[in-house]
């Protein structure tokens, strides 16, 4: 039996959310459009948030060759921040797309153009996330507190980048891989080329994820004149996806190599293997890669956890060599 058949999606579930996600299943019917409109019943956002801090937290330990208590702290502030800045930037998004998604299938079903909750109840709860993280960016270096205002531009100019340029995916790229650069500065009070190229292996690595992503509303997009890589591409798609795989890999071992080139040679292979891991991850993606099939395509980009928490271990290993 299917898991659908075991638990039957309520009425007002959104289409494309996790079959018997925890909204669904467990929520108070008062809370869920809320939760919907975090995406709360979709958590892959939030570990695409919060893979580039982990990567630039952990970039930053092997740098300073300085593991602290304090970054226990850091990987679940990060980890908080990233669950509940996800959820302000997608109330956002819905807020702002609200005529468009009521005209695409896939998304004519979220809270809002489904009449489950009002713009002004959504802008309420969107500002309330925000103060929640900020109250935990606050607990951070001060070079990080910067940052992470400063993180706000990105996040509320992606929802109009659509409406002036084809290549939305990159400004999701700014708002989504910020964290690289946040969680380095909140170990070490600073910047520097090692996360500015990890920030930039990051928005390649959107790249090439959000266009698989939007393949699935390609046609729907089309009509309504939405702009994406997606409709760009057409049927180069997996040309440029090639591309920005090698460029995510390409600048991942390079930020690697600046941040650990003064540590051993073995700690250096060994942390090395994280983007080359991750790549080969990213090229079983592009092999699985169908433009015409929207259940793998959503597939494929779930997948994206999994390949970007795939350098961490690595990293960890190389710190103790």
């Amino acid at each position: 039996m299917t898991e659908n058949a075991e638990v039957p999606e309520p009425s007002d579930a959104v289409a494309d959310a996790v079959a018997g996600n925890w909204v669904d299943r467990f929520a108070p019917p008062a809370t869920r459009p809320f939760l919907r409109l975090s995406r709360a019943d979709r958590p892959i956002g939030t570990w695409l948030l919060l893979a580039p801090c982990l990567w630039g937290l952990s970039l930053a330990i092997l740098a300073t060759d300085t593991a602290r208590p304090n970054d226990l702290w850091i990987a679940l502030g990060c980890g908080i921040g990233a669950f509940l800045m996800r959820g302000a930037g997608c109330t956002w998004n819905d807020i702002t797309d609200r005529d468009i998604d009521g005209a695409v299938e896939r998304t004519r079903s979220r809270p809002i153009p489904a009449g489950q909750a009002t713009v002004r109840q959504a802008l309420i709860w969107m500002i309330a996330q925000s103060i929640l993280a900020f109250f935990i960016l606050i607990t951070f270096s001060p070079a990080a507190i910067i940052l992470g205002v400063v993180a706000l531009i990105p996040v509320a100019i992606y929802p109009f980048a659509k409406r002036f340029t084809w290549w939305p995916q990159a400004f999701l790229g700014l708002a989504f891989n910020w964290g690289a650069l946040l969680a380095w500065a909140a170990h070490t009070n600073s910047i520097g080329p090692v996360p500015i190229v990890l920030y930039l292996a990051g928005i390649a690595w959107t790249l090439f994820y959000d266009t698989i992503y939007a393949h699935q509303d390609a046609e729907d997009d089309a009509l309504i004149g939405v702009r994406s890589t997606a409709r760009l591409f057409g049927d180069r798609s997996r040309d440029w996806l090639r591309l920005f795989l090698t460029i995510t890999v390409v600048l991942f071992g390079l930020a690697v190599v600046l941040a650990v080139h003064e540590r051993s040679i073995l700690s250096l292979v060994i942390a090395i293997g994280g983007p080359w891991a991750m790549g080969w991850h990213l090229t079983w993606q592009l092999a699985k890669f169908n433009p015409d099939d929207n259940d793998s395509l959503l597939r494929i980009f779930q997948s994206n956890r999994d390949a970007g928490l795939i350098p961490l271990p690595f990293f960890a290993l190389a710190y103790f060599v």
